[in-house]
């Protein structure tokens, strides 16, 4: 099954495993979603990912963090640029989120990066999500 945007694809499989508090979530591979679960980890909204092979194609395992009295960790995502509206920050104009507290994601001549990771190194880029 062919989808407009997997990047959205992805996201929105992601907050649907957390409303219904699973442990776990698979989404198809690609190197950007990988990108992605690499920095979600990295920031601390999930613990880990793995790529497993069930059928045919590779796929993404994401194990999703909760607190001690099952809060889930991520309580937030939303994706900015879409197919249809690409939306780029330069490195002045990278936005914030939630004042500081959540994490933006960019996609950059330097791989994917987070906003705080692309304002130390000094390049813009495509805004792909927002993390809180």
């Amino acid at each position: 099954m062919s989808t407009t945007d997997p990047i959205a694809d992805m996201l929105t499989r992601i907050r649907n495993a957390v409303m219904a508090r699973a442990k776990s979530v698979v989404i198809p591979d690609s190197r950007m979603k990988r990108a992605l679960a690499q920095t979600l980890q990295e920031e601390g909204y999930v613990s880990r990912f793995e790529i497993t092979r069930s059928g045919r194609f590779p796929m993404i395992r994401i194990h999703l963090k909760y607190t001690e009295d099952r809060h889930p960790v991520l309580r937030g995502l939303e994706r900015v640029s879409k197919p249809g509206c690409r939306i780029y920050a330069k490195k002045a104009q990278i936005p914030w989120v939630q004042s500081g507290l959540g994490t933006v994601i960019l996609s950059t001549p330097r791989g994917v990066l987070t906003g705080r990771e692309a304002r130390r190194v000094g390049v813009g880029g495509e805004v792909l999500c927002k993390v809180w």
